[in-house]
């Protein structure tokens, strides 16, 4: 059993919460048993796990952990990256928080969302606030990595409030959705870029970006559900 966070196992695990330390490495860590069983049912194969109290002592484990509580268990897994693909697709683009961009993974598994891309500017989705938000979805949802609105499939619908007609579904055959950052929006350049702008017609300011994806996703989605 280790006993120390001197570990060199655990040591890597801590390294793996910076985000440059998961891009080299191509790993990330996921942290709860919740987690862990979301990962086991999708079919994801851990390349490092520890359990308090079997595999590690729990004091080592709580000094390598991001929880401020700290974890009855966690593992390491190999970062999967896809291609964009329908028939819906959801693209967030300057998403800076990772429990935002956390939430729109949840609610593209909820909704069935065929994938989620992250365009420049977006936080982690791999990083441990990313990976907690997501509820599990992380393991379930093709995640991709795009540059330019020219790679996401199918009729690029953006979303900007006040702009364009009312949001309404579902779209006929592929369609990527894209949503902008809550203060920033969309970038001129992304929004003349896609095919039309639509609007999710509301009585507040605005809606941040994880809300305005859940409901333009419910929306999108509506009609197909049973």
């Amino acid at each position: 059993m280790i006993t120390s966070d001197h570990n060199p196992q655990l040591k890597d695990v801590r390294r793996l919460h910076r985000r440059e330390a998961r891009r080299a490495a191509g790993r990330f860590v996921a942290e709860g048993e919740d987690l862990l069983d979301a990962a086991d049912a999708a079919g994801w194969e851990p390349a490092l796990r520890l359990r308090a109290g079997v595999d590690v002592t729990a004091e080592a484990l709580a000094k390598v952990s991001s929880l401020g509580s700290g974890t009855r268990a966690l593992a390491v897994y190999e970062q999967r990256w896809s291609a964009p693909v329908g028939p819906l697709c959801v693209a967030v683009w300057g998403v800076r928080d990772p429990g935002n961009v956390g939430t729109v993974l949840r609610g593209a598994l909820a909704f069935g969302v065929a994938s989620v891309a992250l365009g420049p500017g977006c936080a982690d989705p791999y990083g441990p606030k990313a990976v907690r938000a997501s509820m599990g979805a992380i393991f379930a949802v093709p995640v991709a990595r795009v540059e330019s609105v020219a790679e996401l499939p199918g009729e690029r619908v953006a979303l900007v409030a006040r702009e364009g007609e009312p949001l309404t579904g579902p779209v006929p055959g592929e369609a990527t959705l894209v949503v902008g950052a809550e203060r920033a929006g969309l970038p001129d350049d992304v929004v003349g870029a896609c095919d039309r702008v639509a609007h999710i017609p509301i009585g507040s300011e605005s809606l941040n970006a994880a809300m305005a994806a859940t409901v333009a996703m419910y929306e999108l989605t509506r009609i197909a559900r049973p």
